[in-house]
């Protein structure tokens, strides 16, 4: 894992082949816990190409100088997005 919260990706390589492709990041939080936001595609074998865009919130607690992952949640599509969106603008008016 990183020790530095910037250096932290979702990024997943197998096998040479790139299973998932952060496309990109947006840091919350810093610290002794960090909040980040993903934005990334998944590898479909199937289709031989890159799926839907699709967003993950990570939690990564420092522990020994390294972040290690402790939580996500993962909004599977962009229609989600914007409901997590409007629910959050309606919640924090």
């Amino acid at each position: 894992m990183a020790s530095d919260v910037n250096d932290i990706s979702i990024s997943y390589e197998e096998d040479g082949q790139l299973l998932v492709k952060e496309l990109d990041k947006e840091i919350l939080t810093k610290g002794a816990w960090a909040t980040i936001v993903f934005r990334y595609q998944n590898w479909s074998k199937a289709k031989n190409e890159f799926g839907k865009e699709m967003f993950t919130i990570r939690r990564y607690q420092k522990r020994d100088g390294e972040y290690l992952p402790k939580s996500k949640f993962n909004i599977s599509s962009i229609d989600q997005a914007k409901k997590v969106i409007a629910t959050l603008e309606k919640w924090v008016k």
